[in-house]
C-alpha cells in the first residue's frame, strides 16, 4: 500500500482513460445502423421504376450518295435531337404525358459503331415507360422522314419497346446496404474529427519525467571534492 493518494488513484484514471476510448467507438456501428435503417426504408417507401427501351436505325434511302458511314454520323446527330422540343412535342399526342414529363423520364444512347439510336424511358407504371419509348421513337423517325430527301438517310424502327417485369430501380436490400456504408463512413469522420482529450495521469507523468534528476549537483559536489 501506499502512502501517496495521487499514485494509488493513477492506475484507476489510466484505467478509466482506456474505457473512454473504446466506448466512443460504438458510434460507428450506431451510425451504420441507422443508415441501413433510413436506407431500407427509402427503398421501401420510393415506388418502383420501370424501364422500357425502343431502338431506331438510320440507314441511306438510296436516293443520294449517303453511306453507312453518313448513316454512322446522323445517327449520332439524331440522338441529340430526340430529346428536343420538335420531337417531344410530337410524342406526347401518342404517349399521353406531357412534355416535362418526357424530358425527365427519356435518356437516349447512341453507339460509336453502329447506326443505331436506343430510347429509353422509366416510369413507375410498366405500361406507360413503354408507351414514351415507344412514342419518343416514332416522333423520331417522323422527324427523320421530313429531311430524308435531303440527307440520304432514314430512320427505321429496329425494336419495339417490351413490357418491363422487373423493376429497374434499386432493392430495399441494396438501399439498406448503400445506406449502412454511408452511415459506417460518417460515424467513422465523426470519430477521427472529434477532439481527444489526453488522461490527466499521462500529462503528470511527463510532466515528472521532464524533470532533470540530481545527477548534475552530485557531479558538481564529487568534482570539488
Amino acid at each position: 500500500m501506499t502512502d501517496n493518494p495521487e499514485e494509488a488513484a493513477r492506475p484507476f484514471d489510466r484505467t478509466r482513460a482506456r474505457v473512454t476510448r473504446l466506448s466512443s467507438w460504438w458510434w460507428l456501428p450506431a451510425a451504420a445502423l441507422v443508415g441501413a435503417a433510413a436506407g431500407g426504408a427509402y427503398g421501401q417507401l420510393k415506388p418502383p421504376q420501370y424501364t422500357a427501351t425502343s431502338s431506331v436505325v438510320a440507314v441511306p434511302n438510296g436516293t443520294t450518295e449517303a453511306d453507312c458511314t453518313d448513316a454512322l454520323g446522323f445517327a449520332q446527330a439524331y440522338g441529340r435531337v430526340a430529346t428536343q422540343l420538335a420531337v417531344l412535342s410530337d410524342a406526347q399526342m401518342w404517349a399521353g404525358v406531357p412534355v416535362s414529363t418526357l424530358r425527365e423520364n427519356v435518356e437516349v444512347a447512341t453507339s460509336p459503331d453502329a447506326p443505331m439510336v436506343a430510347i429509353s424511358a422509366t416510369s413507375s407504371k410498366p405500361g406507360q415507360a413503354v408507351d414514351i419509348a415507344n412514342a419518343v421513337s416514332r416522333a423520331l423517325i417522323t422527324e427523320a422522314d421530313h429531311t430524308k430527301a435531303r440527307t440520304g438517310i432514314r430512320l427505321e424502327r429496329l425494336s419495339r419497346a417490351l413490357k418491363p417485369t422487373d423493376p429497374s430501380s434499386a432493392s430495399p436490400a441494396l438501399t439498406s446496404l448503400v445506406g449502412a456504408s454511408a452511415g459506417g463512413l460518417l460515424g467513422g469522420l465523426v470519430l477521427l474529427a472529434r477532439p481527444r482529450r489526453t488522461p490527466d495521469g499521462d500529462d503528470d507523468d511527463r510532466s515528472r519525467a521532464s524533470v532533470p534528476g540530481p545527477a548534475g549537483a552530485a557531479d558538481a559536489r564529487g568534482t570539488l571534492g
